[in-house]
């Protein structure tokens, strides 16, 4: 049963030191490919720490409770971290998916509304805000007309990434 114990606080103690050094256990064995990337992901360290702490634990519990030796305890506890294994790898997987799509371009605030933060005069620049992605965006602004502050605009062109043309919105 120590045997046992002993898989299960390795396998704990693998998991802690995968968190505390993230990706510094994976990057030593990075350039390892087993079978030209067939396992990729199924033999991350959480995954493998998983196995190996529930293999120990319900081993240990097997050896504890009922009267089956070594022999049981190995054939439930390599079960149980299997089923561990693959949930650890498919949590990991489903972090790992970005669903968010593309970041926000600059092109993407044409059309946006807006209001002026710093007048604008009909020869040079001001300030506008407007949401970006629901976040708000102070950008540099030029308008053919002369726009005060406080006006509702919206962005017609972009100028660069900083600086946009914006029209006065008439109601």
């Amino acid at each position: 049963m120590a045997w046992f114990l002993g898989l299960g606080i390795v396998g704990i103690v693998l998991l802690i030191l995968s968190l505390i050094f993230d990706g510094v256990l994976e990057g030593l064995f990075g350039g390892v490919g087993v079978l030209g990337g067939l396992f990729d992901g199924l033999l991350a360290i959480p995954v493998i720490a998983g196995f190996v702490s529930m293999l120990g634990f319900s081993g240990a519990i097997t050896m504890g409770t009922t009267g089956l030796g070594a022999v049981g305890a190995v054939a439930v506890g390599v079960p149980a971290g299997v089923a561990t294994g693959w949930l650890a790898y498919r949590l990991s997987r489903a972090l790992m998916i970005e669903r968010s799509g593309a970041a926000p371009h600059i092109d993407d605030l044409i059309g946006a509304s807006g209001s002026v933060v710093t007048a604008i005069p009909a020869d040079g620049y001001g300030e506008v805000l407007v949401r970006m992605a629901g976040q708000p965006v102070k950008l540099a602004a030029k308008s053919p007309v002369p726009v005060v502050r406080g006006a509702e605009i919206w962005v017609q062109a972009t100028l660069s990434c900083t600086a946009v043309s914006v029209r006065p919105v008439e109601r």
